[in-house]
């Protein structure tokens, strides 16, 4: 869990940004304390270094040969004096000659790191340690070694022979560390006291600029608050920043969405009145026949079933209604659907209702165990759709007209090379003018000359549904050169692999004897028929396949 400066109980974008903002400043300042010590020592050192460093060489002009070759080396009291003379450090040496031996100055230097080389002649080494003296104190000092020559001009006899390391002299400067202390902590107070000043300012001007920053939030939020509740209007996304005019676009399509869903509700509402208004007003006046004296038995009899059909009448619409509000405005829930099998249950719902008007109503094309079966979409808004596109066809067709037997037959035709699923309803009943096959998808309409009772909300429920999912509806005659020429509906729909199977390879080209994947109004070939669900003439009821 991520560590926060500042805790709430609910999540603030001010409060985040603030966080993300402080949260690494108030870390980097110690941070930047530390950096500022060691700079700050660094700085102190180098021009106390470079005094120790002359303290040294002045001492190299001390050391000589004395008579028999030996080096030697002499420090007269007044330059030892001048040497020590420091109101604030110590400063101490020493002078060791070629074998180590002491030659001159303090014995208590610390030796050297064994893991650093000797510095080469004539090159200066600095380097800390701890001083101890005789006093049995223990100073920590900033050393300076150097490396030299005894009597120099006096070493070519020995050079020529290789004596020159019995001539090395070794130099140490020590000096305390007081003075570089206070330099150090002089530079600090004078980095790090503005920032004890800069520090409040900065805090000061990120709350002021983060507040800033957000008001147009702020004043989004007021804009929201002052709308009326019946202002679906879009939000103005040109006066917010670019950072939330996604924001502002998520809103504005939610607003859009809303806006859709009360024009629906509206709508809904009104169909429901107008359809509604003329069965309620048949139910009360036939009420009210009833209600009369004098009324015989015959003649309350009939009365009641006008009533009864006019309820049925009633109840269809509702249910159409229903229907309808949900293919618009539901949540579309997909699963694997296999349409044979779902087909032939509506077909078979249907059948006492064709029988009723001496239809024949059937099925055929494929089964639901054969290839390209399945489809993806919502089970229950399918079978509205098939049920709503046969109830039609049994409305719209005469049982016997012209010496010709009422027919509507529900088929499913499968392209599996081309993954398409084509479910087809098809009667012998007078059809659709052509100048009408647009209209009769739209609410409440209804052709003209025909005594059928229907609301005229059953193909645009159609249409609805295919356009949820993704399929296509068209209409055309189904015998073009009939007197009868009847109608036909093709739902073409994209066919899925059965559930639990991986996805079959990419199938190759339909061959020209496949029509169905040539286009949505192309007449695929026919599966070989299954058995007719049932016929109102004599075959019985099938019951479904069982299941693939």
């Amino acid at each position: 869990m991520r560590w926060r400066l500042f805790r709430r109980e609910q999540r603030s974008l001010f409060g985040e940004i603030l966080d993300w903002m402080l949260t690494p400043l108030l870390l980097l300042w110690p941070i930047s304390l530390g950096l500022t010590w060691l700079v700050a020592q660094n700085i102190a050192n180098k021009p106390f270094d470079r005094a120790l460093i002359n303290s040294a060489q002045a001492l190299t002009q001390l050391v000589g040969m004395d008579a028999q070759g030996h080096p030697s080396f002499s420090l007269p009291p007044q330059a030892s004096d001048l040497l020590r003379a420091d109101g604030t450090d110590q400063v101490f040496f020493q002078i060791r000659g070629p074998r180590g031996e002491l030659m001159g100055g303090e014995s208590g230097f610390p030796p050297p790191d064994s893991d650093l080389p000797e510095p080469p002649i004539g090159q200066v080494q600095l380097r800390d340690g701890v001083m101890h003296t005789g006093q049995g104190q223990s100073l920590d000092v900033r050393i300076v070694e150097l490396r030299v020559l005894a009597g120099e001009t006096a070493l070519a006899p020995y050079a020529s022979r290789g004596e020159i390391a019995d001539h090395t002299i070794t130099i140490q400067v020590a000096e305390t560390r007081e003075k570089r202390s206070l330099l150090a902590t002089e530079i600090i107070k004078g980095v790090m006291l503005p920032q004890f000043i800069i520090l409040p300012i900065t805090l000061v001007l990120i709350w002021l600029a983060l507040s800033r920053g957000i008001r147009p939030l702020g004043e989004l939020q007021e804009r929201i608050r002052a709308r009326s509740p019946d202002d679906l209007s879009p939000l103005d996304a040109r006066s917010v920043p670019i950072e939330v005019s996604p924001l502002v676009g998520s809103v504005n399509e939610l607003i859009d969405r809303q806006k859709q869903l009360a024009a629906n509700q509206k709508r809904f509402l009104a169909d429901a009145a107008h359809q509604l208004k003329t069965p309620l007003a048949g139910l009360r006046m036939q009420a009210d026949l009833a209600l009369r004296t004098g009324t015989s038995a015959e003649e309350l009899k009939h009365t009641l079933e006008q009533i009864g059909r006019s309820s049925m009448r009633a109840t269809h619409s509702v249910n159409q209604l229903l229907a309808m509000s949900r293919a618009e405005n539901g949540t579309l829930e997909r699963l694997p659907c296999n349409m044979p099998r779902l087909i032939r249950e509506v077909v078979q719902d249907c059948l006492p209702r064709a029988l009723d008007k001496h239809i024949d109503l059937g099925y055929e094309g494929i089964g639901p165990g054969d290839e390209g079966a399945w489809v993806e979409g919502n089970p229950v808004l399918l079978q509205e759709l098939v049920r709503n596109l046969v109830d039609n066809a049994i409305n719209y067709t005469p049982a016997d007209d012209e010496g010709l037997p009422g027919m509507v037959t529900a088929r499913v035709l499968s392209d599996p090379y081309g993954r398409v699923l084509m479910v087809q309803v098809e009667d012998n009943g007078p059809g659709i003018a052509p100048g009408e096959r647009e209209e009769v998808f739209k609410p409440f309409y209804r052709t003209l000359g025909n005594g059928a009772d229907g609301s005229g909300l059953g193909l645009p429920i159609v249409r609805e549904i295919a356009r949820r999912h993704g399929a296509t509806i068209t209409l055309e005659d189904a015998q073009p050169r009939a007197t009868r020429r009847g109608a036909l509906f093709s739902v073409r729909f994209e066919s899925i692999d059965p559930p639990g199977r991986a996805p079959s390879p990419a199938a190759p080209a339909p061959s020209p004897t496949a029509p169905l994947a040539e286009g949505p109004d192309a007449t695929p070939t026919p599966a070989p028929t299954t058995p007719a669900v049932g016929s109102a003439a004599d075959d019985p009821p099938v019951p479904p396949a069982p299941a693939a």
